[in-house]
């Protein structure tokens, strides 16, 4: 595939990644208003987002196909490790709420927050469609008949979908669907 198809794609891409990036510099303008979990984690957005917009233009270079890769891939590991750094600071954010909020109404449990996704079960899904994007990938590239090659990505494309969807059904919040139940004091649990 030709340096310019993969650009313009690219481009095309990272002005679709708006809807993320955008709020994620929002957050980021605002400073002190929002918490340092959020501003963390935009930060990792806006370097996902802004590694794909530097590959870009790399492919229109006549480069080799390692910089835009190294440039993408850095960007991918530096904000992987912003966003796992946003979700131990959420904790901590969340457990000094907790403590807050225990000493301000003492004798009164504390609210049970709905249930999240496990970050290994959310990992591990990912990590399975990244390898099997990169078999597909590799599969494609391998050549021969066009029939065959045609198989494997309708196949792999179904195969990505069925794993993600199982991902996403896995690692849904089933709390929101269990009915309220109401206490003595009008509240609800």
């Amino acid at each position: 595939m030709p340096h310019l198809v993969l650009a313009l794609g690219t481009a095309a891409l990272t002005a679709a990644g708006s809807a993320w990036y955008l709020p994620a510099l929002a957050d980021l303008r605002a400073g002190d208003d929002r918490p340092h979990s959020t501003r963390t984690a935009a930060a990792a957005c806006l370097t996902w987002w802004g590694s794909v917009a530097l590959a870009a233009p790399l492919l229109l270079t006549p480069a080799p196909w390692r910089l835009p890769l190294a440039v993408a891939g850095a960007g991918a590991v530096v904000g992987g490790h912003l966003r796992l750094k946003a979700v131990r600071q959420r904790r901590a954010e969340r457990r000094e709420a907790r403590r807050r909020w225990s000493l301000l109404l003492p004798g009164r449990p504390p609210v049970e927050e709905p249930r999240r996704v496990r970050p290994s079960r959310l990992l591990l899904g990912c990590l399975g469609v990244a390898a099997l994007t990169g078999l597909i990938a590799l599969l494609l590239m391998a050549g021969g008949p066009a029939t065959a090659r045609l198989a494997v990505m309708a196949g792999g494309t179904l195969l990505l979908a069925s794993l993600f969807l199982l991902v996403a059904t896995r690692t849904a919040d089933h709390a929101a669907l269990r009915p309220v139940r109401r206490t003595p004091d009008g509240g609800g649990r």
